[in-house]
């Protein structure tokens, strides 16, 4: 196989050399970064109570203006877990009491009324957690914009998900042009009860929770595809490719084809255990392969 005229897939050590050689380092979109409509959407849940909490900002007895806020506005108790960062909204916190015996104290942010030992139980909270000092501190000007920037921090903690989406996004681009230069159809995340459902086959799998990346019918033949990204080494690598083997065997004895795409530089800690597979199975294919027309060029072969 040679750069940029491979178009037809075989088993040889050639081709394993270019699925190696053509592995990709990257496959960061403009998406990676930041989710901005999740960040907008989620600030907007808590926007109208951090606007009412923004005037506590600068006071100067605030216990006293926050017992004031909480019984005039009790929906505002909402707002504390978003100031620390937290998705959750009770609190269970461990601590020592004067015999050294371990106790739990319950802060609970869904309650919707409060009495003066409730309120107690908020103000100790900000306090140990020093949320009190957002407050008396004056170096915040607008809560919603202090959360905004919290709303982004945390959703950087998605971006390990949207790598591992980014892989099956790609793809799609490719089998959805495919699919409609050519009328097959395909179901994305497909389950053999969806499989059944839609075109009648019987699918064997490994595990009850399987569910194929891509499933494709050419109207003669299915086609599973399961597609992943690997940009590190570890031990997932040589289970993944031990776990495609035996479905390859499974989905083989039915009739069907079975396609893996992999991708990244991860492959590189773990080529034997790739090639493997690569030897045991009919296709594994990676993204510039699919690129050069392979993916189509296979489902067309087999129809």
């Amino acid at each position: 196989m040679e750069n940029t005229k491979v178009l037809v897939y075989n088993k040889s050590e050639t081709t394993f050399s270019f699925l190696i050689d053509t592995l990709k380092d990257s496959i960061k979109s403009w998406d990676y970064f930041v989710d901005w409509k999740k960040v907008k959407n989620n600030i907007r849940d808590i926007e109208i109570e951090l606007n009412i909490l923004n005037y506590l900002i600068g006071k100067e007895n605030i216990k006293e203006e926050l017992t004031y806020l909480l019984n005039k506005h009790p929906e505002v108790i909402k707002a504390f877990p978003y100031l620390l960062a937290s998705r959750e909204n009770k609190f269970k916190i461990l601590s020592l009491d004067k015999n050294d015996k371990f106790d739990y104290k319950i802060f609970d942010f869904n309650k919707k009324h409060f009495d003066s030992k409730d309120i107690e139980n908020i103000i100790t909270f900000i306090e140990n957690t020093q949320l009190i000092n957002i407050f008396m501190d004056k170096n915040i000007k607008s809560l919603v914009d202090y959360v905004f920037g919290v709303e982004v921090g945390l959703d950087s903690n998605g971006r390990k998900n949207r790598s591992g989406t980014a892989m099956e996004n790609i793809v799609e681009h490719f089998i959805q042009r495919i699919c409609s230069k050519n009328n097959y159809q395909y179901i994305k995340q497909a389950t053999v009860t969806k499989i059944k459902e839609k075109w009648n086959f019987n699918v064997t799998v490994d595990k009850l929770e399987r569910r194929f990346d891509f499933a494709i019918n050419t109207g003669s033949k299915l086609f599973l595809i399961e597609t992943n990204y690997y940009s590190g080494g570890g031990s997932k690598l040589k289970a993944t490719a031990g776990e495609y083997k035996t479905l390859f065997d499974l989905l083989e004895h039915d009739g069907h084809e079975f396609i893996w795409i992999t991708d990244g530089k991860g492959w590189l800690t773990a080529k034997r255990p790739l090639e493997e597979t690569f030897n045991h199975n009919r296709y594994i294919l990676n993204l510039k392969m699919i690129e050069l027309g392979v993916l189509e060029n296979i489902l067309k072969d087999c129809k």
